[in-house]
C-alpha cells in the first residue's frame, strides 16, 4: 500500500510499505528536532531525533604573535584534533595547548607529560597546559594532538610531533574544565615567545 502526499502546487511524496510488510508501527516524535539532527529508532518502533556524527574542519590560522586562539568550538564536540604544520617560535619555550570554557582559557591544573627521542630533551611534566612540542628557537615543528572528552568536562590528550631534524615528541595528559569546552589556545610556556612561522588548525568531531 502506498501513501501519497500531494504538494500544494505540484508533485507528490510517496511512502511505500515493503511487499511483505508484516506488522510494523513507527511512532513519530512530537517535535521537529534541531538543525543537523537525524531520526533514530529505539528498536521497538519509537522514533526520536538525535545528534548525528559530525566532523568540522576549522579555518587554518597563521602561527603569529604570542598565542593562537580557536574560540568557536560547538557544545556537541567530543574530540578536537590540533594540527601543526611547520610551526616555530623565536624562543626556546615549549608550546602549550590550553582549554577554555565560558569562563575563559584555563592555565592551571593540567596533568601533562612529554618525552622525546632526542638526547637533549628529557621526559618532563607540567600543570599549565598540554605540552605540545618546542624547545628550540626557529625550529619548525609538525604533528597533531587529539583531545577527547572523557566525561564530566574531563578531557584526555595524546599527541605526536616532530621537528625538521627528525626528533619525535610524544605527549599525554588530562584536564577537567569547570564547564563545557568552547575554546582553546596555542601558546608557549612562558607566554612571551612569539610564533614566527607555520600554520595551525583544528578538526572538531561529535
Amino acid at each position: 500500500m502506498t501513501i501519497r502526499l500531494t504538494g500544494s502546487t505540484s508533485g507528490y511524496t510517496e511512502i511505500d510499505a515493503p511487499a511483505v510488510a508484516g506488522s510494523n508501527t513507527l511512532v513519530l516524535p512530537t517535535g521537529n528536532g534541531t538543525a543537523d539532527q537525524a531520526l533514530v529508532t529505539n528498536g521497538s518502533g519509537a522514533l526520536s531525533f538525535a545528534d548525528r556524527g559530525r566532523m568540522v574542519l576549522d579555518t587554518a590560522k597563521s602561527a603569529t604573535g604570542t598565542e593562537v586562539d580557536f574560540t568557536s568550538i560547538p557544545s556537541w564536540v567530543k574530540r578536537v584534533t590540533v594540527m601543526f604544520d611547520g610551526v616555530s617560535a623565536d624562543g626556546s619555550s615549549f608550546f602549550r595547548v590550553r582549554l577554555g570554557d565560558s569562563g575563559g582559557i584555563e592555565d592551571t591544573d593540567y596533568l601533562s607529560f612529554i618525552t622525546s627521542a632526542a638526547s637533549t630533551v628529557a621526559t618532563a611534566s607540567n600543570t599549565n597546559g598540554f605540552s605540545a612540542t618546542g624547545g628550540f628557537a626557529a625550529r619548525a615543528y609538525s604533528g597533531m594532538m587529539q583531545i577527547a572528552l572523557f566525561g564530566s568536562n574531563t578531557w584526555a590528550a595524546m599527541g605526536t610531533f616532530n621537528d625538521v631534524i627528525g626528533n619525535n615528541f610524544f605527549m599525554s595528559g588530562t584536564k577537567t574544565l569547570s564547564d563545557t569546552l568552547t575554546q582553546l589556545r596555542i601558546t608557549t610556556a612562558n607566554g612571551t615567545d612569539t610564533f614566527d612561522a607555520g600554520t595551525i588548525n583544528i578538526l572538531m568531531e561529535g
